[in-house]
């Protein structure tokens, strides 16, 4: 008889053990994630604009010692791109290109068709 009330309770703090803390995430999006999605909505903020944004998040996940997230670095490249500052395009590429490998091919086809034949 006494065994029911037991179970019940034993079951009820096994399921509040799972219920605890939220899965950390692998990376930190901070906001980057929102950027990039007015970027492509297209809701009239400049590569500048944008750019700031993302630099300042940059800066604040790395503070919190939190990874950054894949394309981060290749999506600031992008926008040094439409800034015309191909050395920090190609900085940005190259980091992206260390952080994620798999990028690499992308990224290399990237750099050998820009207009201006950026190559370093």
């Amino acid at each position: 008889m006494h065994r029911k009330p037991l179970l019940c309770l034993l079951l009820g703090l096994v399921l509040s053990g799972c219920a605890g803390r939220p899965p950390q995430s692998l990376y930190g999006w901070g906001n980057y994630q929102d950027q990039l999605y007015e970027h492509f909505k297209g809701d009239g903020s400049s590569a500048s604009e944008q750019l700031t944004a993302l630099e300042e998040n940059l800066q604040k996940l790395r503070a919190d010692g939190q990874a950054i997230p894949p394309g981060y670095h290749a999506h600031l490249g992008m926008l040094y791109a439409a800034l015309g500052k191909e050395d920090q395009m190609i900085e940005q590429w190259r980091i992206e290109q260390r952080l994620f490998p798999e990028s690499s091919a992308y990224l290399d086809f990237l750099m050998r068709n820009y207009p201006r034949g950026a190559t370093k």
